[in-house]
Order: C-alpha cells, then structure tokens, then sequence
C-alpha cells in the first residue's frame, strides 16, 4: 500500500515511520510540520494539517493513513489552541481520507480520554469502557476526534482505527526511570503506564491490517508498568483498598490491552526492563 505517515519528525512519529521503512514493503510518505527527521531518505512534505488543501495534497493516491500529528500534550500551548489546532488537523486528514476514498485510516487517541489524571478511578484495570472522561482540552480534542471518527467511518464505509497511547517512551527516555522507578506518586497520573514507541508503531501496523470495519478505539500500553516495585504494592499508595483481578500479574499494566489483543492481534514486545536490565 501506499501509506502517508503524518507526524512522521515526532517520537511517536520517528519510531512509526523508521519500523514501516525498514520492516515493511509499503510506499511511504511521510509528513509533519516540523523538519524531516535527519536519518530519513524518503519521500518527505513539510504540511501545515490544520489546512484542508494541504491534508488533500498529501493524501492524494495514498491508500491509508497513520495519522500521528497533533499537539502532543497540555501546557504547550494555550486550551483554546490545543483544542482548535487538534480538531483542525484531525477532521481535515478524515475528511480528505473520505473525500480520496482512502482504504483505511489510523490515528493517534490518547489515555487521556480515559480521566487522566487518574484522580477518578471506578475499577482497574482501566479499559475502554471507562471512556470518556476527558479532563483537558488535549483530552477533549481526542474525545471529539474519536467521535469524528466514528461518523467519518460510517459516511466513508471505512475502518477508523484510534490508538489510545498511554505515555511514550524511547529506549533513551527510560534513562528517567530509576528516578522514579519506586516513587508511585510520581506516576499516579496515568496509574504508572507507558508504551514503547517501537510498540507505537507495531500497534500502527497491526491496525493496518486488522480485519474490522466501521470505528475502534484502543488502549495501547504496555504489558508491565513503569515502576520497580509490584502492582499492588503501588496501587495502595495512591488508591487505598481498591481491588486489583486476579489476572493482573506482579507487575502487570492498569491499563487493559486486552481489547486490542483480542480485535486487532497486537501484543506489546518491549518493556523498559529490557534496557536497564540487560
């Protein structure tokens, strides 16, 4: 297929695209506003989103999108600007996909959807049934992306595939943890998860190739958490008496990926502990 790559210089982006041109036999183009990653040979366009003509520039002959561009994060920007930019970029890549008759689009949700921070809890391990609890316009824009989605799909006749990211981490960015590997305080805010970017993008292309239709959102986290210290152990400090499965390992995730490893085959294959535990 030929596959445009949006956000293609970010960390999520960097990782997706490098596993599609180095793993894949897929065309590949790949965009962002920000300048081409120093590494990347490929075919490269510097693209505003938040302008519709661009979106159906770069999507034009393309047989599906992974669309990672966004404001990535709170407190980047401004609310009002975090919110607009988001829901600009988004509906111009869906409707451009509709419009070109694209064969399937994967985007980048968020964790946040699910109450980030976490200071509401109702059960764990949180799933996509705790959605939607937004409590940011970061959080909104993805709550209101993922309702796009599924109007979008429906009118398009397509698959929409949402990812809701839990936090990324680089190999290099799992230098920061034994700074708060047994602080669970520190990482209450999404219930001590992450993500792999190298999974990011392995979630990317299992969402490619997945046999659904219509819309999906998934959490994506990884299968352990991002502390040294046991599950339950740190779940007690932060939420007192809350009940944890029994099929939640010793160390293992408050955010449930069941769901995309039932529905779209993807299982999670890195972990931190592979880098500071060789």
């Amino acid at each position: 297929m030929r596959i445009i790559i949006t956000g293609a210089s970010g960390k999520a982006g960097q990782a997706t695209l490098r596993h599609f041109v180095e793993n894949t036999d897929h065309d590949i183009v790949a965009t962002d506003v920000a300048p081409r990653p120093s590494w990347y040979t490929g075919s490269f366009y510097r693209a505003d989103l938040t302008q519709f003509g661009e979106a159906m520039d770069v999507l034009t002959d393309a047989d599906a999108v992974v669309h990672l561009a966004n404001i990535p994060a709170d407190r980047i920007f401004t609310d009002s600007h975090t919110l607009n930019a988001n829901i600009a970029m988004n509906n111009n890549v869906f409707i451009a996909a509709w419009k070109l008759r694209l064969k399937r689009v994967v985007y980048a949700s968020s964790e946040t959807t699910l109450g980030l921070p976490f200071d509401e809890v109702n059960y764990v391990p949180v799933d996509e049934d705790h959605y939607p609890l937004p409590n940011s316009t970061y959080s909104l824009s993805k709550v209101m992306t993922e309702t796009m989605a599924e109007q979008v799909s429906r009118w398009a006749g397509i698959p929409f595939i949402g990812l809701r990211l839990s936090n990324v981490f680089t190999i290099e960015d799992y230098a920061q943890q034994p700074a708060f590997a047994k602080d669970p305080e520190a990482r209450r805010w999404n219930l001590f998860g992450y993500i792999d970017a190298r999974d990011v993008a392995r979630s990317c292309e299992a969402a490619l190739t997945a046999s659904l239709s219509g819309s999906h959102a998934f959490v994506i986290a990884a299968d352990d958490i991002i502390l040294d210290i046991p599950t339950r152990e740190a779940l007690e400090q932060i939420h007192a008496g809350m009940e944890v499965p029994d099929d939640v390992a010793e160390y293992g995730t408050l955010l449930s990926n069941q769901a995309a490893r039932e529905q779209m085959g993807f299982e999670p294959k890195y972990t931190w502990r592979d880098v500071l535990r060789p």
